[in-house]
This record gives C-alpha cells, structure tokens and sequence, in this order.
C-alpha cells in the first residue's frame, strides 16, 4: 500500500470509529464504544504508518 492509501484508510477507520463510538454510547453499549476506539487507534496507527513512507520518500529522494 502507497503511503497515500494507508493516510485515506486511516482517516476513514478514524472516523468510522468515532460513529462507532457515537452510537455506542447513544445506545449505552460499552462493547461497540471498545470497538469503535479501537478502530480509531487503528486509523491513527494507518495514517502515522502513511506518514513514515512519505519521510522515508524524502529521504530516498535527496540522496
């Protein structure tokens, strides 16, 4: 995955995770609330991965 995938499915993890989130507590489901965040972390994680590769591309690319 290019590090401009990885950036697009973190950001829509991220904020698939935050509805999650919403309707967990709308509903007073702590599981789905568990899941949604964790969803949320593996977006955050995604995008920080898609970050890495662009710092790495700049690198490469100036040596």
């Amino acid at each position: 995955m290019g590090s401009t995938s990885d950036k697009l499915s973190g950001a829509a993890n991220k904020a698939a995770g935050n509805v999650r989130q919403a309707a967990g507590k709308a509903t007073g489901s702590k599981e789905m609330q568990a899941k949604g965040k964790m969803q949320e972390m593996k977006g955050e994680a995604q995008q920080a991965k898609g970050k890495a590769k662009d710092a790495v591309k700049k690198v490469v690319d100036k040596a």
